[in-house]
């Protein structure tokens, strides 16, 4: 399991503009935020993406880039994004290799349930590469705020 201090795996993985995005290409320059939900279009998916696209001004004055990752196609974060105004990027890790690495994919129950998925969790990963915090069963209503107030 990851912990703070520890070097963030690097990953590529396309994001919603078709391009392929690597955690190394921020290294140096930016801060990371790095969160994991579930599905697009999900009420509380949804509500955690409206908060980080209303703060995106403030994590940009803190030079931050906030990252969402999700096991959804390229077309359903394009579709998300046009539906929601979101203005920050979404990346698609179809076989959760991202999410797994992180810690971020596991076994989840519903309605007496079980399967696996996506862990609702976000890295703040520092210029340096390395792990600054981890929130780990995040709430999504207010999220944004209480990463801000990290940084």
């Amino acid at each position: 399991m990851l912990k703070a201090g520890d070097k963030a795996p690097d990953f590529t993985l396309q994001s919603d503009a078709g391009k392929d995005v690597s955690l190394s290409q921020f290294i140096g320059k930016k801060e990371v935020i790095l969160y994991f939900y579930p599905k697009d279009n999900t009420t509380g998916c949804t509500k955690e993406a409206c908060s980080f696209r209303d703060s995106i001004s403030a994590f940009g004055n803190k030079n931050a880039e906030v990252l969402g990752v999700s096991p959804d196609s390229v077309k359903s974060h394009q579709n998300f994004i046009q539906k929601q105004n979101l203005n920050f990027t979404l990346l698609s890790d179809p076989d959760h290799q991202v999410a797994e690495a992180y810690g971020a994919w596991g076994e989840k129950s519903m309605y007496g349930k079980k399967y696996m998925g996506i862990l609702r969790t976000t890295f703040v990963i520092g210029k340096d590469g390395k792990i600054k915090n981890i929130f780990e069963r995040v709430k999504p209503e207010g999220h944004a705020e209480e990463i801000l107030n990290t940084l």
